[in-house]
């Protein structure tokens, strides 16, 4: 039992240094789909091969402060704890950042339990330091979920707008932003109203979001 315990803990921190340099192959979250009956329709395209206006969208619907955070905001995480503590119910605003959420997709399991965050927060601060945000939005933007057994943007663009991941407008792009949350009840190819006001809204976030995007920008020289 301690031998497995030890492997959970430390092999995401040696795949993190691995994972640096080379695409994951697959995903926690995919296998557990899997699993379940659910197929994997997934292409490993680096971030040149997609569209800015996707990471750009998606920045500014999951995590505004991508590029001044270290894995993990704490503003936004106290807050959710203070909403907490004020009511008598659970905080209607999140705090998961990206790297966050590549944590849970790429090493652990979905749901909410108190076990995965504990795990998930040191875990997304060390992905963070060692990953440049240019890494970890890449990461995160091929190992997502975009519909039922749909992961990564080239597969996304594709399912839902056939087209590749390069060639998305800021449209299409906060549509697929928009699904983000709930991939499984919501569809960027088909939107609902909802979606659409969603989308709708995102677009307004992205058109300030360019001085806040900095950490986007390839290294000169590279």
């Amino acid at each position: 039992m301690l031998y497995v315990v030890t492997f959970v803990l430390v092999s995401p921190l040696v795949l993190t240094l691995v994972y640096a340099v080379v695409p994951p192959p697959v995903s926690n979250i995919m296998l557990l789909r899997a699993l379940s009956g659910v197929g994997i329709d997934r292409q490993w395209v680096s971030l040149d091969e997609i569209s800015p206006n996707l990471p750009r969208a998606v920045i500014s619907s999951e995590d505004a402060r991508f590029c001044q955070h270290r894995g993990v905001d704490w503003r936004e995480f106290q807050g959710v704890i203070e909403d907490a503590l004020e009511k008598d119910e659970a905080p209607i605003r999140g705090a998961s950042t990206i790297p966050m959420q590549t944590a849970k997709n790429l090493f652990l399991w979905d749901g909410r339990f108190a076990v995965r965050k504990l795990v998930e927060l040191p875990l997304a601060m060390w992905m963070d330091f060692v990953w440049s945000k240019r890494r970890m939005i890449e990461i995160y933007l091929n190992i997502v979920e975009w519909a039922p057994g749909v992961y990564g943007a080239e597969a996304a663009a594709q399912h839902h707008f056939g087209k590749s991941a390069k060639r998305l407008t800021k449209r299409e792009a906060a549509l697929l932003a928009a699904v983000l949350p709930n991939p499984i009840k919501r569809n960027a190819g088909k939107p609902s109203k909802g979606v659409r006001r969603i989308a709708n809204r995102i677009l307004l976030r992205m058109s300030g979001m360019g001085p806040y995007l900095a950490c986007l920008e390839r290294p000169s020289g590279l």
